[in-house]
């Protein structure tokens, strides 16, 4: 069976909460770092998501 090209990322939030995401991404085809405005329950609003690394 082939490899699987998706990668997992971890998508942590810019106003330092600690709270973070986790998806999939393929290297290839997105090159640069993602960035999503997504909800963050602990600060309880919408704010900028930045690509980390999952340890």
């Amino acid at each position: 069976m082939a490899k699987s090209n998706t990668i997992l990322v971890k998508l942590v939030s810019t106003a330092d909460t600690g709270y973070y995401y986790v998806t999939k991404k393929n290297p290839r085809n997105q090159t640069e770092k993602m960035e999503f405005k997504k909800y963050d329950p602990v600060a309880r609003k919408h704010v900028v998501f930045k690509e980390g690394r999952i340890k």
